[in-house]
């Protein structure tokens, strides 16, 4: 399944993403990993998800060559509203997300962890935004809960990338754990939130989100105009044509 969800420890659930080769969603395993966090969030037995994945990265945002295929904007306009969807439904989610990332955490990916409440990675895990180099722009709004102001600007510039030992020091990331260790280390951190009363951590949750200084959906619809513009002058297929045979980047 490209999307699942197992339970296995009480009061945990566990949403893993598997989209071969590199975990670049389609239009639809956007809404289907959204629908599968807010149904594990609805559960009343549960108390934390755990967002993560198999292969050889976390995510590495849309599936461009989907995009490619398309004549038209239908895939393009499908491809924000699903972000937009999965983006929300992990911020959202009525109880705790952590994510746990490795490898590659690109594009939508950044989306995903950025709007978690807390994120463990392994060592070779590297956050970045490509978007430039693949005619879009989105997820700066996220990139910014991760790093400083500057920082978060002279990556999106220049589609650099920063380690998970850097944003372990920026205190954005939990803690940075050998890839083997890594789904041990996110259950053991989502254990000890489950261990508190499930009513309360969705009173947490809501009132956190509600002191957010920044308003995460209506950031993220306003960089999404940009990429529509792109789209609509011809400079994103300009890019992307550049961008070659390969199947992730966009946010």
């Amino acid at each position: 399944m490209p999307v699942s969800t197992s339970a296995p420890d009480t009061g945990v659930a566990v949403v893993t993403v598997d989209y071969p080769p590199v975990n670049a969603l389609p239009v639809q395993g956007w809404y289907d990993l959204a629908d599968a966090v807010r149904a594990a969030g609805r559960d009343p037995g549960t108390r934390c998800v755990v967002l993560a994945a198999e292969g050889r990265g976390f995510n590495a945002g849309v599936d461009i060559k989907e995009m490619q295929r398309d004549s038209g904007h239908t895939a393009l306009i499908g491809a924000n509203r699903g972000c937009y969807a999965a983006f929300s439904a992990v911020y959202e989610c009525e109880v705790p997300v952590v994510a746990a990332v490795h490898g590659f955490c690109l594009g939508g990916g950044i989306g995903l962890v950025g709007n978690a409440d807390a994120i463990v990675a392994s060592h070779d895990a590297t956050f970045g935004l490509p978007e430039l180099d693949r005619g879009a722009l989105g997820a700066a709004t996220h990139l910014a809960r991760l790093v400083p102001q500057h920082l978060m600007r002279a990556l999106y510039y220049t589609s650099r990338t920063a380690t998970a030992s850097e944003l372990h020091a920026h205190g954005s990331v939990w803690r940075v754990v050998p890839r083997a260790d890594l789904r041990d280390a996110a259950l053991e951190l989502a254990r000890e939130i489950a261990l508190k009363d499930g009513t309360l951590l969705r009173f947490a949750k809501a009132a956190i989100n509600g002191i957010d200084p920044v308003d995460v959906h209506r950031s993220y619809r306003f960089e999404q105009g940009f990429t529509f513009e792109a789209n609509l002058s011809g400079l994103a297929d300009r890019v992307r044509g550049d961008f070659g045979t390969q199947g992730e980047g966009t946010a």
